[in-house]
This record gives C-alpha cells, structure tokens and sequence, in this order.
C-alpha cells in the first residue's frame, strides 16, 4: 500500500480515538432539529440537489464538508437566535443551511468566496425566498474566510448568519481537517510525503491562529476545543511523517 494511503488510514484511526468536542453534546437539540431540517426542508433539499456540480468532492469541500457546515450553522443559529423567537431562530436556521450548502461552491477558483456570493444569487433566482434573504445569504458566503478582511453590516440578523457560518467552516479546521480534508487535498494536488512533511508546520501555525478568531457566542465557547483536538492529531500526525521521511525530519529539526 503507498505511504499516503497508510497515512489516511492512520489518519482517520487517530482521530477516531479522539473524545468529541462537546459542542455536540451542550448543543444535541439543536443539532438534531437541524440536521432533521437539513433532509426534510424543500428548499435545502432542492439547494442540496442544486449546488452539488459546483462542490470540489475530491479537494475535501465537497458534499460531506457542505452538510457538516450546514447542520452544524444551523444549530448555532437556533442557539444564538432563541432570544428574538423561535420563529425567527427557525429561520436563520434555515438561511444558515442555505449558506453553508453555497459557502465554497466556488472553491477552485480566485477570491472563491465572493465569486461564490455572485453565484449564490443566480442558484436562489427562482427560490420563495425574500431579496434580504438573499442578500444576507450573500454576505455570509462573501465573509466565511479567515485571515481576510470582512464587511460590516448594520444589520444584526446579517452579522449573525455570516458569524454562524464562519464558526460551523472553522470548526472543520480542528479533527476533520488532520483527519481526512488535509489527504484529499494531498492527493488532488498530487504532494509526495515529503512535501506534506515540508508544509506540514506552517500549516499547523495557521489553524493554531483560528483559535481567537470565532464570532458567536457558541464559537466562542467551543470553538477553540476543536482547534485543539486538530492540532494534538496534526502532532501526532507529524510525528509519523517523520518516521516516513526521517532524513528531511531530521533536516526541519536542525533548523528550528
């Protein structure tokens, strides 16, 4: 079997040995009404249905990563939002599932994520849908990257959604990142190990860095845990590349 491949199946080993981040266990309610959402919502079905040629399965932002945004930006948006109502909590829920589906169907290509707004309004076009939902929808998407500057809204429910879905999008730099999207984007950018050890601490660096950048209160909160779990598996993962490429190990190590 290739190294790369013994480094997924290791990979996902470890993480599965990890305890959950307790996001999952405070927030089981809402995660279960809005993963119920998720598959029995007409509109998040048919959003579902719409955006999957645009998602890049095989650069780890596929199907899978959309879904997890997606029910995760939703439950944070039920969480934040009980205190206007659950009607309106109800309904961000639904625009933040609608985000999350959306958030990287550009993800190939320059400045992804507003190319990804622009697009967003052309796959809502014909959606029961309000122009300010549509709007807000757009703002998340534009404003889901770290490390970049971002817009200011006036308007609170819009700074809301763009907070739930740039939360639910980072909480996949902690385990799912070492995990599993890091291989599929090795393999789509056809690295040897040797590369994946070369990039391996800056990579690292950069995750560690998200920890202070959650915008809800939920994110807050919990968020840094999931940053935490990801990086003691990038550790570990780290460590095992090394014993695979020890010579370039060996070399990192002397210049540290």
């Amino acid at each position: 079997m290739k190294e790369l491949e013994l480094m997924k199946l290791e990979a996902k080993n470890l993480a599965g040995m990890q305890p959950p981040p307790q996001f999952y266990d405070r927030f089981a309610p809402e995660l279960a009404f809005s993963k119920e959402l998720f598959f029995d919502h007409p509109l998040v079905v048919r959003c579902a249905e719409d955006v999957l040629p645009f998602l890049a399965d095989d650069y780890g932002h596929g199907i899978d990563h959309a879904k997890k945004v997606s029910v995760e930006a939703g439950a944070i948006a039920l969480a934040e939002a009980r205190p206007w109502g659950m009607d309106q909590a109800r309904h961000l829920c639904l625009l933040a599932q609608l985000s999350g589906l959306q958030h990287d169907i550009c993800r190939l290509e320059p400045e992804h994520a507003l190319r990804g707004a622009e697009v967003s309004f052309q796959i809502l076009a014909n959606f029961p849908l309000t122009d300010r939902d549509k709007e807000m929808i757009a703002f998340a998407i534009r404003n889901h990257e770290a490390f970049r500057p971002r817009e200011n809204s006036s308007d609170h429910q819009e700074e809301m959604l763009a907070a739930c879905l740039y939360d639910a999008d980072k909480f996949r730099w902690g385990p799912d990142n070492f995990g599993t999207t890091l291989w599929e984007i090795c393999d789509y950018e056809e690295w040897c190990m040797r590369e994946i050890l070369a990039k391996f601490p800056e990579g690292v660096e950069r995750i560690r860095g998200i920890s202070n950048t959650f915008r809800t209160e939920v994110g807050k909160t919990f968020g840094p845990e999931f940053i935490e779990l990801g990086l003691h598996l990038g550790n570990r993962l780290y460590s095992v590349l090394q014993r695979h490429c020890p010579s370039q190990g060996r070399a990192m190590s002397a210049t540290n």
